[in-house]
């Protein structure tokens, strides 16, 4: 079990892995090499019906510091900067997207044994100031996460989270969009050796009194293969299956079908990770 709560961004994030990650249903291909230099180049292409979206992502390492450039096929430039440990427990990220001039950023993101702090600012005159925190341990975590808009004066976001670990389960309330969304969810190792867990989130509305409920599970059928299953309330249920064909390359096929609408096709998706 790793040390200190983490950031809010951890809190309810291993319910959320198994029960939404992989789920695709649109086709999805990605590659990744590296130079003699060790620079690496990801290109990814991505088919949604119709559309077709792909984009180049070049990663450059010096010591402690990232460098991630990306280019898309809508000609957009994005620049992200990643400065691990300039001193212990700190990582600083600069990101900015071309042309677009008002999406500079600067984040800070702070670990420690018994809190963890990310804050954000736009680099523009009037920006939106993020931030984020955590306090407690490994074992139970309480948290908030606020962004505030500068030209606006108001408080754009704002929410809660608790957190509790121990040994095979992690259970986490969040209390999301002011107020108005409650969530809770719920994860359990089942087997360690087979990699078998179960998890649950329900999200309460209070706006709508609208209730969503989603149950999940997943299974290692051997050592690189894994299978996936989730339903909810509304009737629809996915199953995935990834397969580790070789160190870090992955294939993935899901699929969805909405049992109460049986007649319309189900949603299929791929996708195959390529890394050398």
């Amino acid at each position: 079990m790793a040390k200190g709560p983490g950031l809010y961004s951890d809190i309810g994030k291993k319910a959320r892995d198994l029960l939404f990650k992989d789920y695709h249903s649109d086709q999805k291909f990605t590659i990744t090499t590296y130079s003699p230099t060790g620079v690496a180049i990801t290109s990814s292409g991505t088919r949604k019906g119709e559309l077709f979206v792909a984009d180049v992502n070049t990663q450059l390492k010096n010591k402690n510091i990232t460098t991630d450039i990306k280019v898309d096929t809508d000609s957009n430039l994005f620049t992200t900067i990643t400065v691990n440990e300039p001193a212990p427990g700190l990582k600083a990220i600069f990101s900015f997207k071309v042309p677009d001039q008002k999406s500079g950023k600067v984040e800070l993101q702070y670990l420690h044994d018994y809190a963890g702090i990310s804050t954000s600012i736009g680099l523009t005159a009037n920006p939106i100031v993020n931030f984020s925190g955590v306090i407690g341990t490994n074992v139970l975590a309480l948290g908030a996460d606020l962004s505030f808009d500068s030209k606006n004066g108001e408080l754009t976001k704002s929410n809660a989270g608790l957190s509790f670990t121990k040994d095979d389960l992690i259970a986490s309330l969040t209390l999301n969009d002011k107020g108005d969304a409650l969530n809770a969810a719920y994860y359990h190792v089942v087997n360690p050796l087979t990699n078998t867990a179960v998890g649950a989130e329900v999200t309460h509305r209070f706006s709508t009194n609208e209730n969503t409920l989603t149950l999940g599970t997943q299974h290692a059928l051997d050592p690189l293969t894994t299978l996936k299953a989730r339903v909810n309330n509304f009737g629809k249920t996915s199953a995935l299956i990834q397969h580790e064909w070789r160190p870090k390359s992955f294939f993935s096929i899901s699929g969805e079908v909405d049992t109460k609408a049986i007649e319309k096709s189900a949603k299929v998706g791929l996708s195959l990770v390529l890394k050398p």
